[in-house]
């Protein structure tokens, strides 16, 4: 992911999902979030964002939030970064091979998956999960209760009882992080259900990402802890 016409800016509220009101250049804006979570650790006023200028010149707001510094961390916020990311680790080999076929958006049973890949004439379905909530060093996903999350492991599950392979990835969106775990306070069932899934043969990765005010770039394999 590479970011074209990025600028710093600085945080004031949020004042739904989708809208930012922010400090540029000393005077107010407004910009578009690309994240729908809570982000509430993140987004707070006062915070460092980084924005990005809109491309289509007919949007009712000039700018998107892209990025934001947790302290000295930087972490990137587009909800759109992950799947990008891991298309591109997926392409160069991170999972031990090069696929011969890699499609996006794939349906199977009642769920839609991020990708379908093939290799060895082999089948496979990846899904994955942008994290951002980040504490201590020690990264969590969901930041908020998702049904659609745990779907996505029993539908993966449902993948290896007919043959093909299956992964959850968790695209860590930042740098310099201590592990990877379930937010088991906030969504137990979540938790147990990647539990669940491990203990069936889906395979788990965390990845974190090389980050950077005008990109974002897959880096290295994190610790997973259940």
């Amino acid at each position: 992911m590479v970011y074209e016409n990025t600028r710093p800016a600085e945080f004031i509220s949020r004042p739904n999902r989708f809208i930012a009101k922010v400090l540029l250049d000393g005077s107010p804006a407004v910009c578009h979030v690309k994240n729908t979570g809570r982000c509430r650790e993140l987004l707070v006023p006062g915070a460092r964002v980084v924005l990005q200028k809109a491309e289509s010149p007919a949007r009712k707001t000039g700018w998107d939030l892209i990025a934001v510094y947790k302290g000295d961390r930087l972490i990137n916020m587009d909800a759109a970064a992950p799947n990008a990311v891991c298309a591109q680790w997926l392409a160069a080999g991170g999972l031990g091979f090069v696929p011969e076929l890699i499609r996006p958006e794939c349906r199977h049973g009642d769920s839609r998956f991020d990708f379908y890949i093939e290799h060895g004439g082999q089948g496979g379905f990846v899904e994955v999960k942008g994290v951002t909530l980040e504490e201590d060093g020690v990264v969590r996903f969901p930041d908020a209760p998702t049904e659609r999350g745990v779907k996505h492991l029993h539908g993966l599950t449902d993948c290896l009882r007919e043959g093909y392979e299956a992964w959850a990835v968790f695209i860590v969106q930042m740098r310099g992080v201590r592990y990877f775990e379930p937010n088991t306070a906030t969504h137990p069932a979540f938790a147990q259900a990647l539990r669940e899934a491990r203990d069936a043969g889906v395979r788990l990765v965390a990845l974190d990402c090389r980050t950077e005010e005008d990109r974002l770039e897959p880096g290295e394999p994190v610790e997973i802890r259940l």
